[in-house]
């Protein structure tokens, strides 16, 4: 087990409280709302930590009428986007286990149970779904997408990028921005185009 912050550990797995089922990193798990009439979040697990409570790292998953275009006619009653938002919340939160397939998969399913939703869209930051008609950026590292506006470029300006790290990502890895690289604006949140 590796070592975190002070007397925090990370762990291999998680068994969800009053049951068997266990919750390892990469698992989908649905995550009590604070408002009882809300269904449950849905995260992807990133770390599993403890400190003697237990804590999970996820990335959240969105629901379309939670991102600022809304729900609209053309999205699934189960859809859902990845989005690049990150919390540490209480493991005593996870409610269950569920799957998050691809579309493709979703559709091949014989039986969608409650467990079972899909994501065939990702968010930008600027919380709008990728959109296959218009033109995007993927981060190398967190394979993330942005829209090259959003990173304060123009469409010809990604047209003729060869590599492109996000902010977050080359300050994870300690990678220096090259001399020949394109700086992000400061509208763009500390992302950075390689």
């Amino acid at each position: 087990m590796a070592k975190t912050k002070q007397g925090k550990k990370d762990v291999e797995s998680y068994t969800i409280k009053g049951t068997t089922k266990v919750v390892r990193v990469g698992d989908c798990v649905l995550m009590r709302a604070s408002d009882t009439e809300k269904a449950p979040y849905v995260g992807r697990v990133e770390r599993l930590e403890t400190d003697g409570r237990g804590s999970v790292r996820v990335r959240w998953y969105y629901r379309p009428e939670e991102s600022k275009g809304g729900r609209r006619q053309f999205y699934g009653a189960k859809e859902l986007f990845l989005s690049d938002h990150f919390d540490t919340q209480s493991a005593h939160t996870i409610e269950g286990k569920c799957v998050v397939h691809s579309f493709k998969n979703y559709t091949k399913l014989d039986n969608v149970g409650p467990e079972d939703f899909f994501c065939r869209f990702e968010y930008c930051k600027c919380e709008m779904p990728y959109n296959p008609d218009d033109l995007m950026v993927q981060c190398e590292g967190c394979k993330d997408w942005f829209h090259p506006s959003c990173m304060g470029m123009t469409i010809e300006q990604a047209k003729i990028l060869d590599h492109f790290l996000c902010a977050d990502c080359v300050k994870e890895n300690g990678t220096k921005r090259p001399s020949n690289s394109y700086p992000a604006s400061s509208n763009s949140d500390s992302k950075v185009i390689i």
